[in-house]
């Protein structure tokens, strides 16, 4: 009894050693020499070096010269990393479609020259709550509204909206897309950034 005691105890330091330590220190280092940046959560810095986003974590833009992507409805603001989820309401649920009435009559009111229907990605949540990506319909459906708060050609804002369209992934998963913050910096980089809304919250990326 007291031998195979022993042999357990053995059994299961070494385990614990090889796939508790030995292993994710060896995978760790591998992460960060072959694909440092995306190990590290993929930041995105500006010219100063300050953090002011993710590629994989969207956020808030209330500011109109900006593109705005998809609601969320991870933690009580939105956009929060550590409560990534789904809003999980179903089809017959008020709540659902009184978020999306108001997100809907919001939406014509930011983007009086836009025109409709108003694609559906713009009212609806993703499942993690933090998708940092929109369709190329969607992002140039708000050229109108950050043309006319930057005073420029809408052609000029399609022009750099078209120029950051990433297609499928090896040309056959998923679906065009454009990320909003690599959008966002493009049009800062293009047009400089604007003034910050009177009504709006400010972003990382606005300030």
């Amino acid at each position: 009894m007291r031998r195979e005691i022993l042999i357990a105890l053995r059994a299961t330091v070494v385990t614990l050693i090889l796939t508790g330590l030995i292993y994710p220190l060896a995978m760790t280092g591998v992460a960060q020499v072959l694909f440092h940046d995306r190990a590290n959560g993929s930041l995105v810095r500006d010219e100063k070096g300050a953090v002011v986003g993710s590629e994989l974590i969207g956020q808030a833009f209330a500011n109109p010269a900006y593109l705005q992507g998809r609601p969320s409805a991870a933690g009580n603001n939105g956009y929060d990393a550590t409560s990534s989820s789904g809003s999980n309401l179903g089809p017959t649920s008020k709540k659902l479609r009184d978020r999306v009435t108001a997100d809907v009559e919001r939406l014509r009111k930011e983007n009086p020259e836009a025109p409709l229907p108003i694609p559906a990605e713009l009212v609806t949540t993703s499942a993690s709550g933090l998708d940092p990506e929109l369709s190329p319909q969607a992002a140039l459906w708000q050229v109108p509204r950050i043309a006319h708060a930057r005073q420029v050609a809408p052609a000029r804002v399609t022009q750099v909206i078209e120029s950051r369209v990433q297609g499928r992934d090896l040309g056959v998963f998923g679906e065009p897309r454009v990320n909003v913050l690599a959008v966002n910096r493009a049009l800062d980089q293009q047009f400089g950034k604007p003034a910050v809304a009177p009504q709006a919250a400010t972003t990382a990326a606005a300030k």
